[in-house]
């Protein structure tokens, strides 16, 4: 008798639990991780880019040190931070690392902008090579924060919608952090590569 009891106990909040939302919550968090990663890929594979991007400029206009010297300084404050999955539940820490990630933009904006003074530099094979890459990095960027804010967006919507809320609630399950519109903004504009088309803008 007890143990019928338990059995009809347990389906019953088996039952209850597939009803309330909690699996949604648990597969669009997954997914807000999934997205998450990818975003922190692509910056990497950016960040990744830039010490020979310095070097190759620097051979051709070693006298723009600020502008060097502030590409390397963006860089290490991206790679300071833990950009781990967590992050995503930290607004705070979602602000700085989208700030991080804004000054990056800037810094390299503000090298192109500086190639542009010099043509051996804009027709050295390696540079071309660099610049395409950036500009196809840049490009990947946007589509995996696009993404990210989408499923973020869903999530969010999830665990704050009757009756899921209740579960939520009753799981810990927060609204994740998103970008931002300011942040969004200020990390949204990739820099212009294409000097071929008229330099960098």
């Amino acid at each position: 008798m007890f143990r019928s009891l338990l059995v009809a106990l347990g389906l019953a909040a088996t039952l209850s639990l597939t009803g309330c939302g909690y699996n949604d919550i648990q597969a669009q968090d997954e997914a807000v991780k999934a997205a998450w990663s990818e975003v922190v890929n692509q910056y990497q594979r950016r960040v990744d880019l830039v010490p020979n991007l310095v070097k190759t400029v620097q051979a051709f206009a070693d006298q723009e040190k600020d502008v060097l010297l502030g590409v390397t300084e963006a860089r290490a404050r991206v790679g300071s931070l833990q950009a781990t999955p967590e992050l995503v539940n930290d607004p705070a820490a979602m602000d700085r690392f989208a700030r991080a990630q804004g000054e990056m933009t800037g810094a390299l904006s503000r090298l192109l902008v500086v190639a542009e003074n010099y043509p051996q530099l804009k027709s050295d094979q390696n540079f071309r090579d660099l610049q395409a890459q950036l500009e196809g990095t840049e490009n990947r960027i946007t589509v995996a924060r696009n993404r990210y804010i989408e499923s973020v967006r869903v999530y969010n919507t999830t665990v704050r919608s009757f009756p899921v809320n209740l579960t939520a609630m009753a799981t810990g399950a927060k609204e994740k952090a998103n970008f931002a519109v300011e942040n969004e903004a200020a990390i949204s504009k990739a820099p212009v590569v294409d000097f071929g088309k008229g330099g960098a803008k």
